[in-house]
C-alpha cells in the first residue's frame, strides 16, 4: 500500500473501497492497551520529575552534542 492511499484512508476514515478501517488493536487484550497509553503519557514527565538538575543538564549537553557532532 503507497503513503499517500494510506494517508488519504486515515483522513476519511475508511478504506478506498467503502470498507472500514482495520482495527489497530485487534487481537490486544485491551487492558494491556489502556496500561501503555497510561505509562507513554506520563513516561517523560516522570522521569523528569525524578532527575537531578544537575542529571537533566548532563543529559541534555551529552544529546546537543550528539546532535551537533557533524
Amino acid at each position: 500500500m503507497t503513503v499517500g492511499r494510506r494517508v488519504v484512508e486515515q483522513a476519511i476514515g475508511q478504506k478506498l473501497t467503502g470498507e472500514p478501517l482495520d482495527d489497530p488493536n485487534a487481537g490486544k487484550n485491551p487492558a494491556a492497551v489502556a496500561l501503555g497509553k497510561l505509562g507513554g503519557a506520563k513516561g517523560g514527565a516522570a522521569r523528569a520529575a525524578s532527575l537531578s538538575p544537575a542529571k537533566r543538564k548532563a543529559i541534555a549537553r551529552k544529546a546537543a552534542m550528539a546532535r551537533w557532532k557533524k
